[in-house]
C-alpha cells in the first residue's frame, strides 16, 4: 500500500479536480505483476491503467489500491467491474470513497465474491487527498486564508502602501501555495485598490504555465483594465466575479465549477466574513520583523469583545524563511481554526 500511494503521489499529477489513486497488483507470492496511477481527468484510473499493464496476468492477483474502486460510469468504466471482468480475486484498499455517486465498489466486488479488505493505511490516504476529500464530504472547496503582517498586526501602513510587508522568500513561497490550489479568491476592494494579477510565478517572476481560477466577489462593479482581467497575464486563465458578499454563497459557486480549493488572499473585510461564517480550513500567515504602529489590519472587526471569545486557532506549523537579498527572515505560521470559546 505505501508503494501505492508512491504511484497515487507521481509528480506531475494534478491536485484535481480528480483524486490522486495508486495500484499495485500482486501475484500469490507477493510479488508486483503491474503497476498503475491515475494521471489526471480524462485518464484511465489507477485500476484501469494497472490492468492494462497485466494484461492476462491481473488473473487471480491483489489489487492493492489507495481508494475505493469506482462503481459509476463517468469519461471512463467502473472500476469495480473491470477488476471483475479481469479475474482479481482480492482487493485491498486504504480510503472508502466518500462520493456517494462513485461509492459501492466494495460492496459490488464482495456481492461478486471477491475478498474485500478496507483501512489499510487509511488515514496516509486520506492525507494524500486532503482537499479532494474536504470538498467531497462537505459540499464546498477547502478554504486557505493567507496573509502577511507585521508584529503588531498590520498588512498596510497609514497612507496605504503594503508593498512589501513580506520578504521575498515569503512572496516565492507564496506562489508555491498558490500553485496547490485551484482558485485565487479577493474582494472587489483588493481589486480596485491593488489591482493584483493574481497569477502563480517563479523565482523569476514569470507566470507558471498552470494558473488557478482568478475568482473576485463583491457587488461592486469593476473596470475593464483590472489586471485580474487581463486573460494574457495568466496564460488564457479564467477570470470569474461572483457578485456577492455572502461567503457560502460564492463557495457554492466556485463548488458548482468544481473548484476543491480556495486561496483566500482578500483584505480584512474579505477575511472576516469568511472567518464569522466559519469558512477558513487553514490559516498561512508570513510575519516580519516591523512595526508600523498603525495602518490596515490584518482582519477587520470580528465581534469579539473580550478575551475569553478570543479566536484562537492550532499552530500545526512553525518555519523561519530565511532572508534573501540581504532582508531580514520571516516566520511562516500555519494553523487550524479551533472553535471559538465563549463564556
Amino acid at each position: 500500500m505505501s508503494r501505492a500511494l508512491e504511484l497515487a503521489a507521481t509528480p506531475g499529477v494534478p491536485l484535481g479536480p480528480n483524486p490522486r489513486v495508486g495500484c499495485v497488483l500482486l501475484a500469490d507470492d507477493g510479488s508486483v505483476v503491474a503497476e498503475g496511477f491515475h494521471g489526471g481527468a480524462g485518464t484511465p484510473h489507477a485500476e484501469a491503467d494497472a490492468l492494462a499493464r497485466a494484461g492476462a496476468a491481473a488473473r487471480g492477483t491483489t489489487a492493492v489500491v489507495t481508494l475505493e474502486p469506482c462503481n459509476h460510469t463517468g469519461r471512463t468504466g467502473p472500476c469495480a467491474q473491470a477488476l471483475l471482468a479481469a479475474g482479481v480475486r482480492r482487493v485491498v484498499l486504504a480510503q472508502s470513497d466518500p462520493n456517494p455517486v462513485a461509492a459501492g465498489g466494495a460492496a459490488t466486488l464482495a456481492a461478486a465474491g471477491v475478498d474485500v479488505a478496507t483501512g489499510l493505511l487509511a488515514d496516509e490516504a486520506r492525507a494524500l487527498n486532503r482537499v479532494w476529500t474536504f470538498a467531497v464530504e462537505h459540499g464546498r472547496p477547502f478554504v486557505t486564508w493567507k496573509f502577511a503582517t507585521t508584529l503588531d498586526g498590520r498588512s498596510a501602513a497609514a497612507d496605504g502602501t503594503s508593498r512589501w510587508v513580506s520578504s521575498r522568500a515569503a512572496r516565492l513561497d507564496t506562489h508555491r501555495l498558490r500553485a496547490l490550489s485551484d482558485t485565487m479568491l479577493v474582494g472587489t476592494a483588493t481589486v480596485a485598490v491593488d489591482d493584483p494579477a493574481l497569477t502563480v510565478r517563479d523565482e523569476e517572476d514569470q507566470p507558471l504555465a498552470r494558473q488557478p481560477l482568478r475568482a473576485v466577489m463583491g457587488l461592486r462593479d469593476l473596470a475593464a483594465d483590472r489586471r485580474i482581467f487581463d486573460a494574457a497575464l495568466a496564460g488564457g486563465a479564467e477570470t470569474v466575479h461572483l457578485r456577492t458578499r455572502d461567503p457560502h454563497v460564492a463557495l457554492a459557486e466556485l463548488f458548482v465549477r468544481d473548484r476543491q480549493h480556495v486561496f483566500l488572499e482578500g483584505g480584512p473585510t474579505l477575511a472576516a466574513a469568511f472567518l464569522a461564517a466559519g469558512l477558513v480550513d487553514e490559516i498561512v500567515v508570513y510575519v516580519a520583523p516591523a512595526l508600523l504602529g498603525a495602518g490596515l489590519p490584518a482582519v477587520a472587526d470580528l465581534g469579539i469583545t473580550t478575551i475569553t471569545q478570543a479566536f484562537r486557532p492550532t499552530v500545526t506549523d512553525i518555519t523561519v524563511l530565511p532572508g534573501l537579498d540581504g532582508e531580514q527572515p520571516n516566520v511562516r505560521l500555519t494553523l487550524t481554526p479551533a472553535p471559538r470559546t465563549e463564556t
